[in-house]
């Protein structure tokens, strides 16, 4: 259910702060349009640690009921993650009775538990939901990583079918694909790298560049899960400069800041989140405009 190409959503709120349901029911809906194979609502891009729980809930619902009531189904791995097991728990639960097909967790974060804390807080969180779990490991973000032989003991653990390797340690992913079982998912957290994760067995992507791109990232992963890596090479020469240039800061700023200059929202941000520098928007902007991205009629940016 979770292979291919899935989008790490932005989640779009209005100037007042509050969340912006119509512009999320387009998004969601370009997405499938486009033909991601799967959405993640309420991830690290979706600033989930700045929604409430009602807010979070929200978007899950949102983009369910979007992805059922599209000609495609297309399945919704829901972001539900944080530092107290029974809080995500309880958030997973919820995201659950929403209609979420699964679940993205990423490693608890700043209490850096121990890999025993990481087993045991995976352990419980799979005995305690019925829908699958995919484990999130970026420990540049939390400050822990996922171990090899830790995944090892969490892939025998019922529901708990797959990684989201973002720790930027190809070593360390290649030698998750070697020992992992084959049916185990190893996805790409990170969009540079996919082809070379793919390459070593990986089954695909969780993007951020598919916010802007999905149907290139769609056609770049599956051409790479088909063996054409000329194919996905050039795709990803193309779009190389966006990929680096939506992390010119702290993610999600500078890919919802790209969005807003291709029409798709309006670049709001939740505090300690704020508008990318000035400095920021005009590489962003060089970017779009080389690659044609850029919408027409959209003011240039301003320092505000």
């Amino acid at each position: 259910m979770f292979t291919g190409c899935g989008t790490a959503m932005v989640t779009p709120f209005q100037a007042d702060g509050s969340l912006d349901e119509a512009t999320l029911r387009k998004l969601v809906r370009r997405q499938i349009e486009e033909g991601i194979d799967f959405l993640v609502p309420c991830g690290t891009t979706g600033e989930s640690p700045a929604v409430t729980l009602e807010e979070h809930l929200r978007v899950v619902a949102i983009t369910v009921e979007e992805a059922r009531n599209a000609l495609r189904r297309v399945p919704v791995l829901a972001g539900a993650g944080g530092y107290f097991t029974r809080e995500v728990i309880e958030l997973a639960q919820e995201c659950q009775r929403v209609g979420a097909d699964g679940v993205l967790s990423v490693t608890p974060y700043y209490n850096k538990p121990s890999q025993e804390g990481l087993f045991q807080h995976y352990k419980a969180l799979a005995e305690s939901i019925r829908i699958p779990i995919i484990v999130y490991n970026v420990q540049g973000r939390t400050g822990v990583n996922v171990e090899t032989n830790t995944l090892l003991r969490l892939a025998e653990i019922p529901g708990i079918i797959g990684v989201k390797e973002a720790s930027g340690n190809i070593s360390q992913i290649a030698e998750v694909c070697a020992r992992l079982p084959e049916n185990f998912i190893v996805l790409s957290g990170d969009d540079s790298i996919t082809i070379g994760v793919v390459a070593l067995g990986g089954r695909g992507l969780i993007s951020v560049a598919s916010n802007e791109i999905p149907g290139e990232m769609t056609q770049l992963v599956r051409l790479a899960l088909a063996g054409d890596f000329a194919g996905a090479r050039a795709i990803q020469r193309r779009f190389m400069p966006l990929m680096q240039i939506n992390f010119v800061e702290s993610n999600p700023i500078p890919v919802k800041f790209a969005m807003s200059r291709m029409g798709l929202l309006d670049a709001n941000y939740r505090l300690p989140l704020v508008p990318p520098s000035e400095a920021s928007q005009k590489k962003i902007e060089a970017v779009l405009e080389s690659l044609k991205l850029q919408a027409e009629g959209v003011a240039v940016a301003s320092s505000h």
